[in-house]
């Protein structure tokens, strides 16, 4: 594994990390001031040595700040995870380094188990994305490791050296175009033009024009001659997508271009041979269509020569990562910003999301998160609303068909003392199974959390403890701290902070409490 670079003119801070990393096999390497860092960085660059798995830099350092160090490396290496060092008062700077693309700051002083821990992440992430980067630079265009996806690329192998017309089928979004254009780029029309047109968007009386062209004076405002899409397509490919919101007498005219290959364009005389091979494609049943009359039997017969079937996402979510991964890429590259990461965490909830926009949505997402997430590594509560109301509502959901149990468990462990006289995580239980059950007491004025304290408290007490006081006391303590670190994901003066204690209380509490 590479080495963990550190930064620091202080030479005690040097030391402490670099012996608690060397206690947890990871190699370091220190430097005194930017310069030198800059300069190894050029020389590591430049011979092809070993750079930094990851950086960890102080803010405040003579000859060069650590802010200026992670403008520049950012500009050269933009996937190296930079950890900021600094001292409470430079908070503010720490948070737009954060911003601007560090992957976390460390205060100090600093507890060396958290800054060894953050590090790890650090270093996990780091060789999670050099992967990613790898399976990026050699992905096809398209991806899918899902079964169902497998077929669809099997196919289109199998169509490569064909001109056989094929209907692909799919939900919108689902990505219909991108599977023609892997068919086009396959075939032995590659060299020749892609022509896509979405018959549902063109309104029925310019369509036919469209697609095959019009002559000088065919109807008012036609100054030339003008070629159709058919033409535009010659020697290629033209893929007519929502093929089953063509109108009905234009289906006749496809038909017969499909037939013969000739075609005659608006207004005119003479028929024109069409050399173009024709995907269709629609997230319409166009059995059930022909069954209605809204769709021509013949043509629907002449172009489902070949099906293609694209899953839809919620089939797929096993590529969600993959995919995720690819579009914050892209919409980094589109927005000229330093791509973002995204945590197991809000990976798994995408993954769980039905996506009812299918690829098309997650894309979209991606570019919401590229610009919204106020951080360079996406966490779960930073997702966009509709994914996060999804995944309350599946909790939720599961949390009711657990609801009726609850008081039975509740009753169970009340009326004797052995759950009370258990260890402290034993005891914990009851106060969290409590809230459900009073949840429709919340009306009354008395808060869920006030209401099950009071059924918990009058529990120990019927049990005859006479220490209530410091049991439901201690188990406070521990949720609410618990939760504040949860909230400033383990940065505990940030912690202490919110709280509204000191920096030296909630250090207290933690291990008086035997939180860690």
């Amino acid at each position: 594994m590479k080495p963990i670079w550190i930064v620091d003119d202080d030479q005690s801070i040097r030391f402490v990390l670099e012996k608690a990393l060397l206690r947890e096999d990871l190699p370091t390497r220190s430097f005194t001031n930017t310069r030198e860092v800059l300069a190894a960085l050029e020389q590591a660059d430049d011979d092809e040595q070993q750079g930094p798995q990851v950086l960890v830099s102080d803010i405040r350092m003579p000859g060069g700040s650590g802010l200026d160090l992670l403008d520049k490396i950012k500009a050269k290496h933009p996937g190296l995870p930079v950890i900021i060092m600094t001292a409470f008062s430079d908070l503010d700077s720490a948070v737009s380094a954060f911003q601007g693309g560090a992957f976390e700051y460390l205060p100090k002083p600093f507890d060396l188990p958290r800054a060894v821990e953050l590090i790890r992440r650090a270093v996990d992430e780091s060789q999670r994305e050099e992967v990613a980067e790898e399976r990026m630079v050699a992905a096809p265009e398209m991806l899918g490791q899902a079964p169902a996806m497998q077929d669809v690329f099997r196919a289109i192998g199998r169509l490569s050296q064909s001109n056989v017309t094929v209907l692909i089928t799919g939900e919108s979004g689902s990505g219909k175009e991108l599977v023609a254009r892997a068919l086009h780029k396959h075939s032995p029309r590659a060299n020749g033009p892609f022509v896509a047109i979405n018959t549902a968007a063109i309104p029925k009386d310019l369509l036919e024009s469209e697609l095959f062209g019009h002559e000088r004076g065919a109807f008012t405002g036609a100054q030339t001659m003008r070629r159709g899409r058919f033409e535009q397509a010659e020697g290629g490919t033209l893929f007519l997508d929502e093929i089953g919101d063509m109108p009905f007498d234009l289906q006749t005219r496809l038909l017969r271009v499909l037939s013969d290959g000739h075609f005659y364009r608006v207004g005119g005389h003479n028929s024109v041979k069409a050399n173009v091979r024709v995907i269709a494609a629609t997230h319409q049943d166009l059995e059930q269509r022909v069954k209605l009359g809204g769709f021509r039997e013949d043509l629907f017969h002449r172009l489902n020569v070949i099906r293609l079937r694209l899953p839809a996402l919620r089939e797929r979510g096993e590529d969600v990562p993959a995919l995720t991964r690819h579009f914050l890429q892209v919409s980094a590259r589109q927005l000229g910003v330093e791509p973002k990461r995204i945590s197991d965490a809000a990976l798994a909830k995408l993954a769980a999301f039905s996506f009812p926009g299918n690829v098309r949505q997650l894309e979209n997402i991606c570019h919401w998160l590229t610009v919204m997430a106020p951080a360079q590594l996406i966490e779960a509560k930073d997702l966009p609303p509709e994914v996060m109301a999804a995944a309350n509502a599946a909790t939720a959901t599961a949390d009711g068909h657990a609801t009726e149990a609850a008081p039975v468990a509740m009753h169970a462990q009340h009326p004797t003392a052995s759950a009370v006289h258990g260890s402290e995580h034993e005891a914990a239980a009851p106060l969290t199974a409590v809230a459900p059950a009073v949840a429709e007491g919340a009306s009354s004025g008395v808060s869920n959390w006030e209401a099950g304290l009071e059924v918990e408290a009058q529990a120990l007490l019927a049990a005859g403890r006479t220490d209530v006081w410091d049991v439901l006391s201690r188990r406070f303590e521990s949720r609410l701290i618990l939760t504040a670190l949860a909230n400033t994901r383990g940065r505990r003066i940030e912690a202490a902070q919110k709280l509204g204690i000191g920096r030296n209380t909630i250090t207290r509490k933690i291990q008086e409490l035997g939180i860690e």
